[in-house]
């Protein structure tokens, strides 16, 4: 699959929904992030593990938990290597460590998925507006997990979280339509979605919840990321400050910069010294 050209995700997306600003600074003038947040950090580094127990399992081989803890550790490791990261005020990395290892043991107590289809799968797909006209940037999906039950695909996604989800977080999310889309537009079937939650309460718990999406949701997706991309043409790129979006996000120093007009960016982009600035790229 070539990600080398344009392209759009549901991390796309819904950054840009979030602050246009973070999104500029990332994915137009290619700024490296040098900070990452222990939670973002953790979440990666089950999924690594949750990745390598699904491969085993489809490929009906023994289940090494050594192998499951290595998977945690090296993602962990790399993050580690690539940015600083913090953690919030109270935890501790040996913490952070703990809890998700224990969160990755609570998922193998449970009864393994369905038929596995797929492990983390990328599916290239091109999007269409509600008109049914397709638009030039196509969607890239990576799936965690595609399983086959009664001839019916699911599409399971998982999550870490310091609290449970409610069903409206899953219904108000792009992130199944995103799913849905792609599966529909590759494979002319469609698709169910679960979310499975790790939550990262006192005393851990594994959450599922159901989802389903239809073709004028899809439609209306591509109807946004229409519009999104008419916002990036213009170059409406601006900040959404809330303590959400600006207490881990690694762009705090040039978003101030920003506000204050003091640098172009072009000065931005020598200030953090990314050796190549991709083309404006909304991957």
């Amino acid at each position: 699959m070539n990600l080398s050209r344009p392209h759009w995700s549901y991390s796309a997306i819904s950054q840009y929904l979030r602050c246009p600003l973070q999104y500029y600074f990332q994915r137009v003038l290619g700024l490296p992030s040098r900070t990452v947040s222990g939670g973002l950090v953790l979440g990666s580094a089950v999924h690594a593990g949750l990745a390598e127990y699904h491969r085993r399992l489809k490929a009906q081989e023994l289940i090494d938990t050594a192998a499951i803890r290595k998977a945690f550790h090296d993602c962990w490791s790399e993050r580690e290597s690539q940015e600083s990261v913090l953690y919030r005020e109270g935890d501790t990395r040996d913490d952070s460590l703990q809890q998700g290892l224990q969160l990755l043991e609570l998922y193998l107590q449970e009864p393994p998925p369905d038929e596995i289809v797929a492990v983390e799968r990328r599916i290239l797909a091109p999007l269409s507006n509600s008109q049914g006209e397709y638009l030039e940037t196509p969607l890239v999906a990576i799936a965690d997990l595609i399983t086959t039950a009664d001839e019916t695909l699911t599409i399971r996604e998982f999550k870490t979280s310091g609290r449970a989800y409610s069903a409206a977080d899953v219904e108000s999310s792009l992130q199944p339509t995103c799913y849905v889309h792609a599966i529909r537009e590759t494979f002319g079937t469609d698709a169910n979605v679960e979310y499975t939650v790790l939550v990262k309460t006192k005393t851990p718990k594994v959450q599922r919840i159901r989802t389903s999406r239809y073709a004028a949701d899809c439609g209306r997706l591509g109807d946004l990321v229409q519009a999104i991309q008419r916002a990036v043409d213009l170059g409406n790129f601006y900040p959404v400050e809330s303590p959400m979006n600006c207490a881990t996000c690694p762009y705090r120093q040039p978003c101030r910069d920003w506000g204050h007009g003091s640098r172009s960016p072009t000065e931005l982009v020598s200030l953090d010294i990314p050796r190549e600035v991709a083309a404006c790229s909304p991957n």
